[in-house]
Formats: C-alpha cells, structure tokens, sequence
C-alpha cells in the first residue's frame, strides 16, 4: 500500500524532540472549546496571543516561549490542545526510519493534524476570544503549526498571524493574508520559497507591518519541541526570534 505524503518536509519529518527542565509557569485547564489549553500571562489587557503548537503538542520549550511572550507583550497567551481527542504525536516515534513509522507519521497529518480542521478551529477560538472582549488576538505557530496560523490569517477577526520555522509553506498561502504576517523559518526550509513569499508579502496592503528573517544557522523546530536550549547558538536564536515576535506584535496593536 503506498504512503500518501502529506508533509514532505524532510527536517521536519527526521528530526526528534529534545527533553527539557522548563517548569511552565502557566496552567493546563478547560477553555475556549478544548477540554485542555495551557494558559500563561495577565487578565484583562485586551491583547491575546494565541499559540499553535507543533506535531509533539504541550512541550516545555513551547510552553517557555508562551511564557515569554505572555511577559514581554502583557498579554494572555492560549495554546488550545488542537489534536484532541487523539495524543500528540509520540517521540517514540521519532525518527520515523522504517517504513511503518513513516505511515504513521503521514496519517497523523491526515487525521489529528488535518490542516483544515485545524484552521477552522482556530477561528472558532479567536471568535469565542472576542466574544469575551479581546480587542487585540494574534496568531502564531510552530512547525505544522505555523501553516496553520498563515491560513487563518485571511480572518480579520485577528491582527496578525506569525509563522516560525513554518512546515509546507507555500508562497500561495500569503496571497490569501488579510493581516500583517511574521515569518521567521530555519535553515531546513526551502530558501527559494520563503524569498517568494517575502516577495508577495512586501506588495501587501499591510507591507510596513509584516516582519520575517531566515533563521539559516539554526535547524527546523529550534524554537519550540525540538529546541536544544542546551546550545549556545540555539539558545541565541530562540531569544532572539521571541524578540522579534514581541517587536512585531506591539507594532501592530500599538
């Protein structure tokens, strides 16, 4: 039976997930729709973030960037449990080097992780998060999730969208963009794509306000499950891509 290949990003389809001892320092709890949303950052600021992690879901270093932001933008921040019912994709898994593996992986993306599902969930909590009052809603994602948040950005019920070390980017995708992008993606994603959608991007409306840099010293998922904080120059670029998405987001709301 032949694999249908949904996500032929080889970085991301080869590279594990690193153990972390980053103590959260927000909550796992019920909201906006999802039985568990880890939740970080202040009440009542009118500005919320909300996160898209990657295939491995809730990891520390995804977790510790939801943190920062929550801090560096006084916002709340929401990473939603977007895969359940089902678990995240396991480490165990990972690398996927047999053929069975590499099965499983692909399903994932075409059952848990169906890119549809996922964008249209993601505009039901920036609804119900505006619902609530929130003036001020982004959207960022990790990996798969950073496809994700680039085609929710065509709703303007959100400022912004950002995309870090995007898995499948496609230039086609910032045609559709209604909203100021930031797209920082690594080493291991096509170069001759990214300059296709900078060039698109920088015709846009909202062109002044888009912000992307190519992270090329750095591996796909170095900021969130598959960051090595361990690393001198890992640990650099997580700090700085942080920076540079708290920049990017208080130039659009304020």
């Amino acid at each position: 039976m032949t694999t249908k290949i949904l996500n032929s990003n080889t970085a991301c389809c080869s590279i594990p997930p690193v153990l972390s001892s980053y103590e959260p320092k927000g909550t796992i709890k019920p909201y906006v729709g999802f039985q568990k949303a880890y939740v970080t950052g202040p009440e009542g600021t009118g500005r919320v973030l909300v996160g898209i992690y990657d295939i491995f879901g809730f990891f520390p270093q995804t977790q510790q960037g939801a943190d920062i932001l929550a801090k560096t933008l006084d916002a709340k921040v929401v990473l939603p449990d977007f895969f359940e019912p089902n678990a995240p994709f396991s480490p165990e898994d990972y690398p996927p080097d047999t053929d069975a593996k590499k099965a499983k992986l692909q399903a994932f993306f075409g059952g848990p992780a169906d890119i549809k599902k996922a964008v249209a969930n993601v505009k039901k909590v920036g609804k119900l998060l505006k619902e609530e009052g929130y003036g001020k809603i982004g959207v960022y994602g990790y990996c798969w999730g950073g496809k994700v948040a680039t085609l929710a950005g065509d709703d303007t019920d959100f400022n912004a969208v950002a995309a870090i070390h995007p898995a499948m980017m496609d230039a086609t995708d910032a045609k559709h963009l209604a909203v100021p992008i930031a797209l920082f993606p690594s080493k291991d994603e096509p170069k001759d794509v990214f300059e296709k959608v900078v060039a698109e991007i920088s015709s846009n409306p909202f062109a002044s306000k888009n912000a992307y840099k190519l992270y090329d010293t750095v591996h796909h998922g170095w900021a969130a499950a598959r960051a090595n904080l361990e690393d001198p120059e890992n640990k650099k670029q997580y700090e700085d891509v942080y920076s540079r998405l708290s920049g990017f987001y208080k130039g659009v709301w304020e």
